[in-house]
């Protein structure tokens, strides 16, 4: 029996449980910049695909693996690292491989978030294209630590620090139980070249702090050093120099621990917010039944707003769940989740525990709230793409 390097198992065989409940001649594609990751992803991918469920009663089917390689457009040769990375992706036997040029737009949360933006509306089209069942991610446990990091230092809540989760969707993270070095090794181990990725590199010789520039320029000129790569190159070296080897495992398991409680809350948060739409309606229609109109001349009409919330049920929950909910009303009318912040859950809060006669709390995206007769009205901006249907819960990804 063939001897087989241990990351190779080990990235096979969290493949091999991505793959799992996939039915014959499925597709899956995988996400593939011609990074280690990535690239390590596509390889185990490639073998696994031929064998699933597998076992030593079956002898298992295979499913078509295919790969989507998303050209950002950011550095000067970005196209023919893509066309590179398809290559790779042809040379070991995925089918179809898909070259796809982002898409970018103007939103809240800088660069990042609008590259993060692009790259996931790039795949979902492309899986909606091809018709595919799943498509795979390369994050890490290394990427992992690095996001739940990244949320404690915006003082984010359990939701943000529960980091990235395993599957979404159509989406799956099959190696966030791996370390870096492990897809490194993969690689080397399948005689596979990756990219290095200029922006995940610290500058040689670091710049003293200066004013934020123009992003696109520094774009432009490769300048441009994501917040995700000082963490990587900075932060996470010195934790683990002065906290001893293990944190990001720690990390990793803090995330794994929170994201069952934020799941938690956040079903209770979700029912919280439809009791008090239901109670907001009653209340309307026992005004109207009563000859008594359910808002004053001042108050909004239903008709006008995309929520109304009966204050009272909101007021006698639990301030965590109350306050998620809130969360979760501010998304449901076109809140940003990146722009929607502690300050502005504070206000939306104040209008239904200490309210005073206050004015409208003014939201992200343009959406706005005001409380009239126990009730409390969210409108969503002009453009808002509220459907009526709560928003899944969010994470930066």
């Amino acid at each position: 029996m063939a001897h087989v390097d241990p990351a190779v198992a080990a990235a096979r065989n969290a493949v091999r449980a991505a793959l799992a409940g996939l039915g014959p001649d499925e597709l899956v594609l995988v996400a593939c910049s011609g990074g280690a990751d990535s690239l390590a992803l596509a390889a185990s991918v490639a073998f696994e695909a031929r064998r699933v469920g597998r076992s030593v009663r079956s002898r298992g089917y295979a499913v078509r693996a295919g790969a989507v390689v998303v050209d950002h457009g950011l550095q000067a040769g970005s196209a023919d690292v893509a066309e590179r990375a398809a290559d790779q992706c042809r040379a070991l036997g995925l089918d179809p491989v898909v070259v796809r040029r982002a898409v970018w737009s103007d939103g809240a949360g800088g660069p990042e978030a609008a590259a993060r933006d692009a790259r996931y509306a790039a795949l979902e089209a492309v899986a909606a294209e091809r018709g595919a069942a799943r498509v795979l991610l390369g994050h890490t446990l290394d990427d992992q630590a690095e996001q739940v990091l990244l949320g404690l230092a915006r003082g984010a809540g359990a939701r943000s620090l529960a980091g990235m989760p395993r599957e979404r969707g159509i989406f799956r993270r099959p190696f966030l139980g791996l370390r870096r070095a492990q897809t490194e090794a993969v690689c080397a181990a399948s005689g596979l070249e990756f990219w290095i990725d200029p922006t995940n590199l610290l500058p040689d010789d670091p710049e003293p702090a200066r004013e934020r520039q123009d992003e696109a320029t520094d774009r432009s000129r490769g300048a441009f050093t994501p917040l995700r790569s000082r963490v990587r190159g900075r932060v996470l070296p010195v934790l683990e120099e002065t906290l001893g080897p293990g944190v990001v495992e720690a990390l990793g398991r803090s995330a794994d621990q929170l994201r069952d409680d934020a799941d938690l809350l956040d079903t209770l948060a979700a029912e919280l917010l439809a009791q008090a739409r239901a109670a907001a309606g009653t209340r309307a229609a026992a005004g109207t039944a009563a000859g008594v109109p359910g808002s004053d001349p001042a108050a909004p009409r239903e008709s006008d707003v995309e929520q109304v919330l009966d204050v009272e049920v909101l007021e006698r929950a639990h301030p965590a769940l109350r306050r998620r909910a809130l969360r979760l009303a501010a998304l449901a009318a076109g809140c940003p989740p990146t722009g929607t912040t502690t300050r502005h859950v504070d206000a939306l809060d104040a209008l239904v525990v200490s309210w005073s006669g206050q004015g409208p709390a003014h939201l992200p995206g343009g959406a706005q709230a005001r409380r009239a007769c126990g009730r409390l009205f969210l409108h969503a901006a002009p453009t808002g793409t509220w459907t009526g249907a709560l928003p899944p819960s969010t994470t930066q990804e």
